[in-house]
């Protein structure tokens, strides 16, 4: 397999902040593993995961050995670092399904199947904490860091110096905590690379440092930075919450839809960050957008590839198919080729009229007018209809008064009302 260069390749795509003296000369020694945690509090990723994991793809792609750390035991906890507030813990069959649900999206993105020596592994260190007891961790573990290593990490002390409600015992120690699954990996499957946010490299370091102590080995940290929009504000946010993987939670139309209307200057690093295009064409790609930005080149190409990649190809077409409705285009086939939801997520926010089912068939400018007021009078219903501008589920109307029968209704329920190019009403049948 002809290896890349993991570092060169983070590089370019702008995904490092810090690397730890040793890592790279490490790295170039041959096959490495390195693990990069990820809390198990919901039963999907979220897109703020996802520059994590496309690491993990990358160091796989470059010939190293990924393990995903499913931090059951220090979901139990919560990790301090960026937070203000202690997080709600978790229970154990909560964490087991959460487990699973994550291991089944990360399976589309990492190889764990093939025989191949650097097949990605998934642990939970709920595996093996759940075996250790108070005394043994003190006397073997928390010996070996002293309280003032601990409080000089950035994260203890932005919560000893007033931020939220202060820091409970059982949060202090989850850098240990953190540090000790390091020490076991290292141990059990010679993991000596941990990757992580930037925000992370006080825990990450605690763990370098106590398989120093406790072993005398050497071990390596590499951070890439915490991800934000050009405004400042937080990635990965929306009106509604987090962007999910999961479609239950995140349907591919609002996924794509994300990436589709990130702003240009996002377009540029995300491209980069998110997808596994290589460097000539993300630079062609950079180029042909600033040419003309109004084609907006880079978010189609960025929205194609992410939801290609966290849903399917099929997905990215339905998706795409439906983002084109709303300009024109589409036929009456390609409505009925949505399912519900992404049809009424198309429509959010067009007026709404409701209509008597058993009323049907109506005549078209009765509907439009008696029924549903689309139109002021039906004079200028027919005038506009004369003038082609009227459409019902993308097919033009020639004659107000031709008959709207039960059949046409959309998923059994729905009628689209089209005037000039881009007024919709929705019309629904009860």
């Amino acid at each position: 397999m002809a290896i890349k260069n993991f570092i060169e390749e983070l590089e370019w795509r702008g995904m490092i902040h810090t690397i730890m003296p040793g890592a790279k000369e490490e790295l170039e020694r041959g096959m490495t593993t390195a693990y990069l945690g990820i809390d198990p509090t919901a039963d999907s990723l979220h897109i703020g995961h996802l520059v994590g994991v496309m690491i993990l793809k990358h160091f796989q792609t470059c010939g190293h050995r990924p393990v995903v750390l499913v931090g059951g035991a220090t979901g139990m906890i919560g990790d301090p670092s960026g937070k203000s507030q202690e997080r709600n813990l978790l229970d154990e069959q909560t964490l087991r399904h959460n487990q699973e649900a994550i291991k089944r999206q990360l399976s589309k993105l990492l190889d764990f199947e093939s025989e191949a020596p650097n097949a990605a592994v998934m642990v939970n260190n709920y595996d093996w904490m759940k075996e250790l007891s108070f005394l043994g961790f003190i006397r073997d573990i928390g010996k070996l860091i002293t309280v003032n290593y601990m409080m000089a990490k950035d994260s203890v002390k932005k919560r000893f110096n007033g931020e939220g409600e202060g820091m409970s015992f059982t949060e202090f120690t989850y850098q240990l905590v953190q540090a000790y699954d390091f020490l076991h990996l290292y141990e059990t499957l010679g993991c000596r690379l941990q990757l992580g946010g930037a925000d992370q490299w006080g825990n990450i370091t605690t763990g370098t440092e106590l398989i120093r102590r406790k072993v005398g080995g050497e071990a390596y940290a590499i951070t890439c930075p915490l991800i934000t929009k050009a405004d400042g504000t937080k990635f990965g946010k929306t009106e509604s919450g987090n962007v999910w993987l999961d479609p239950r939670y995140t349907s591919p139309y609002r996924f794509y839809q994300f990436w589709l209307n990130v702003s240009d200057e996002d377009a540029r690093r995300y491209i980069r960050i998110f997808t596994m295009l290589d460097r000539a064409t993300v630079e062609q790609l950079t180029a042909e957008h600033d040419a003309a930005p109004h084609l907006r080149i880079l978010q189609r190409r960025l929205a194609q590839e992410v939801t290609t990649m966290v849903h399917s190809k099929e997905a990215y077409e339905q998706a795409a198919e439906a983002s084109a409705i709303l300009f024109g285009g589409a036929t009456s086939e390609t409505l009925r080729r949505l399912d519900e939801e992404t049809f009424l997520q198309v429509f959010e926010g067009v007026p709404r009229f409701t209509v008597a089912r058993d009323a049907l068939p109506l005549p078209f400018v009765e509907l439009c007018t008696e029924r549903a007021q689309i139109f002021p009078s039906k004079g200028e219903c027919r005038k506009m209809v004369q003038g082609g501008g009227v459409s019902l589920n993308k097919e033009r109307i020639a004659d107000p008064q031709r008959p709207v029968t039960a059949e046409e209704l959309i998923a059994g329920r729905y009628l689209l009302v089209q005037k000039g190019k881009k007024s919709y009403y929705l019309l629904t049948a009860e």
